[in-house]
This record gives C-alpha cells, sequence and structure tokens, in this order.
C-alpha cells in the first residue's frame, strides 16, 4: 500500500471581504455538529446570524490578514511544508471548511497513488465541533472519490508528551519575564455538546468534579482533555500553584457554553491584583482570528480595562521546531507500522 499523511485545520475565508467572510460563516455554521439543531432550525438561526455578523467578522478578519493570506491557512501551510521535508511519502493539507478544500487534498492524494493515508487533525483535544467533523468529513469524502483509500485517524493528542514538550517549549521564553498569572484559554463549546459527547450517557457535567473522576467518558470529553493538557503544562513547565486557570473563549448564542468564560476571567483577574497576565491558547496548534484579534486585541482591551498594567498572548507552536518534531513522530509510527 502507498502511504501519505492528510493534514486537517478548521479553516478561513478566501479573503477579509464580506462575500468571503458570509460564504465561509455560512459552510462553519450549517455544519450539524457546530451548531447542532435540526436542519431548518439551523437554517433559521444561522440566516439571522449572517445579517450582521459577516460585516463585524470581516472587520475582524482585516486586522489579522497578512500580505500571504489568512495567517491560519498560511501557517498551516508552511507546516505542511516543513513536515513534507522530514518524510519521503505525500503530505497534504485541507480545512474543514474552504479552502484548500478536503475535497483537492483527497484527489491530489488519489492521483499520487496513495491508498493507507493518516490524518492528522490539527486539534489536540477531542470536540464534535473541530477534530469529529474533520475525521467525520474526511471519510465521507474519501468514500466518495476514493473509496479504496484507508484511512487511519490519529487520535487526541492533548495529553501525549511530544505535543505537550512542544507547547511547552513553544512558550519557554514568556516564562523568562516577571508575570503575576497564566491564563488558559482554551476554545468553547456549549454543554450539551460535552453532554452528547458522553459515551456513558451519566458522567460529563454531572459532578463539580467530573473532569478530576476517572471514566471512560473522558476519551470523547473535551473539557476534561482541556484540563489535562493545562494540568500537564504546569507541571512540565514548573508554573506554581495558585498561579494559574483555566478559561474558554469564543462563545457564540445564549445557550451555556463551558465556563469561565476568558472575556469575563481577564477584567476580575485584573482587578484582583493580576497585573501582569500571560495568556496561552493551546487548543489551537497555529494562530488565527481568536487567538490574534479576540485574545491578542479585545483580550488585551478587556484586561487592561480592569486596570490591567502588562498583557502578554503567548503565540500558538505554529512553526515552532519542537511542534514539526512532534508532528515528524506521529507520522513515523504510522510510517514504521505494516
Amino acid at each position: 500500500m502507498s502511504k501519505a499523511i492528510l493534514l486537517v485545520n478548521l479553516g478561513s475565508p478566501d479573503s477579509p471581504s464580506v462575500p468571503d467572510v458570509r460564504r465561509y460563516l455560512n459552510e462553519f455554521l450549517m455544519d450539524g455538529r457546530v451548531i447542532d439543531t435540526p436542519w431548518l432550525v439551523r437554517r433559521f438561526v444561522v440566516g439571522m446570524i449572517l445579517i450582521n455578523r459577516p460585516k463585524e467578522s470581516a472587520h475582524a478578519y482585516e486586522k489579522v490578514w497578512t500580505k500571504e493570506g489568512s495567517p491560519l491557512v498560511v501557517t498551516s501551510r508552511h507546516v505542511q511544508e516543513l513536515l513534507q521535508k522530514r518524510v519521503s511519502v505525500p503530505v497534504e493539507l485541507a480545512m474543514r471548511y474552504q479552502n484548500p478544500s478536503i475535497e483537492s487534498a483527497v484527489k491530489k492524494l488519489a492521483a499520487k497513488g496513495a491508498t493507507d493515508v493518516l490524518l492528522i487533525p490539527l486539534f489536540p483535544h477531542y470536540a464534535m465541533s473541530s477534530y469529529e467533523t474533520a475525521v467525520v468529513r474526511v471519510q465521507e469524502v474519501v468514500a466518495k472519490l476514493a473509496p479504496q483509500m484507508k484511512i487511519t485517524v490519529q487520535p487526541p493528542y492533548y495529553d501525549q508528551p511530544d505535543y505537550i514538550a512542544a507547547l511547552v517549549a513553544s512558550a519557554a521564553d514568556y516564562f523568562k519575564k516577571d508575570y503575576d498569572h497564566l491564563l488558559f484559554s482554551f476554545h468553547g463549546i456549549p454543554e450539551r455538546h460535552i453532554k452528547k459527547s458522553d459515551t456513558t450517557g451519566c458522567h460529563c457535567l454531572a459532578t463539580p468534579n467530573c473532569c478530576e473522576t476517572p471514566s471512560p467518558a473522558h476519551a470523547t470529553c473535551y473539557r476534561a482533555q482541556c484540563f489535562k493538557t493545562a494540568a500537564l503544562f504546569i507541571e512540565k513547565a514548573g508554573v506554581p500553584a495558585g498561579k494559574w486557570s483555566v478559561s474558554f473563549q469564543s462563545r457564540l448564542g445564549k445557550d451555556p457554553w463551558l465556563k469561565p468564560y476568558t472575556d469575563y476571567e481577564l477584567p476580575r483577574l485584573a482587578t484582583e491584583g493580576k497585573k501582569k497576565m500571560l495568556v496561552i491558547c493551546p487548543a489551537f496548534v497555529s494562530d488565527c482570528l481568536e487567538t490574534i484579534e479576540e485574545i491578542g486585541i479585545r483580550g488585551c482591551e478587556e484586561f487592561m480595562a480592569g486596570n490591567g498594567l502588562e498583557f502578554t498572548r503567548i503565540p500558538c507552536m505554529n512553526e515552532h521546531p519542537a511542534w514539526i518534531d512532534a508532528l515528524g513522530k506521529m507520522t513515523q509510527k504510522f510510517l514504521k507500522a505494516g
């Protein structure tokens, strides 16, 4: 069998123009694993969102757009190129939404004769609205366009030593300066997604310490996996107890999402005397709108509004050599397998 690698990230509009942002948001929000309601209800809700949101989001995208394009796509392409230099098999990149599309990547792999493909979702943690939807969509496209192709899926790597080491290495320089608090800001998801992904049907969010109580549910519990990443990070990085906390960002709509909310925590921590703030976003492997604009710009403003003095956003791993090393080890394990 001819082997290959497929990297899949979330995606981005093709440009920061309102029409392109509307097209992207429509595809993203109409995914039944993002807004998990019946199609007609989802179509109505998304239709309402698309009245004003594209213009607002386009303005935000303009702030982060580079000469090469979307930071997320540009960085992901660089990661693809760096990984390709380490392996002899084809490495393709796709986005769950928009371009480069999953369809185009599967066609390229098929044209190169790939029949055994390792799919690496660029999401360290399991969530139905990121990791799961990427995996399912790739499987759907492959079944349609290249049914002879076997897909091996890289499991979530939120607690894997190589990922944690890369995360710590990419942030190491930021701990050389004085700081009062480190905030882990993970992407938020609705609480109902946590319950829906609970394989036991009775564990997640049932008690205040559910994530600390061992359970088979943790294999698909985004919240438990986020807390595990944070705990492993502080252990390896040597962050003192009481000098860090976890929050969740990017909520949409009025339903309850994972708490505490980042935009509430930043001003609260500032008013409590945490004047020098570090923020890291481990749910993202590449910087994007949610890290650069939401945290780096708006998050900074929220912190300063609470009388904070110094705000530092730690960049994502992006193209850090330790992250490329981690990806390389994932691929080598696959390539060495029968």
